[in-house]
């Protein structure tokens, strides 16, 4: 019985250690039969209620009283406007027309010693 037993592990023993050493390629081929699905419920969603609006008080503006004086406004200072316009737009071209004759008689006189 003891020669036995003592086979039986070393035949164990020698099965263990030689399936660790082999090197081979395993084919299997399976059926998969699906096991029992839990299906969880999406978490309930409470929407909150819309938000009340309240339609604004409504706003009274009066107009600001119009006064009309006689003389002032808008011609009087229209003209005055218009006339200093006018005599700072003919001092620019006095001013241009007196830095271009000065200007072609610079060059006249320096072009003609430069030659």
């Amino acid at each position: 019985m003891r020669k036995v037993a003592a086979l039986w592990l070393l035949a164990g023993v020698v099965g263990l250690t030689s399936s660790v050493a082999e090197a081979r390629v395993d084919v299997g081929i399976g059926i998969g039969i699906p096991g029992p699905a839990v299906v969880v419920p999406p978490p309930v969603y409470y929407e909150p209620p819309p938000p009340v609006y309240y339609e604004p008080a409504p706003l009274i503006v009066e107009p600001r009283p119009v006064v009309v004086t006689p003389g002032y406004g808008y011609y009087y200072d229209d003209w005055q406007a218009r006339a200093w316009r006018e005599q700072q737009w003919r001092e620019r071209r006095w001013r241009e027309r007196q830095w271009r004759e000065r200007h072609r008689e610079w060059h006249r006189w320096h072009d003609y010693y430069d030659n």
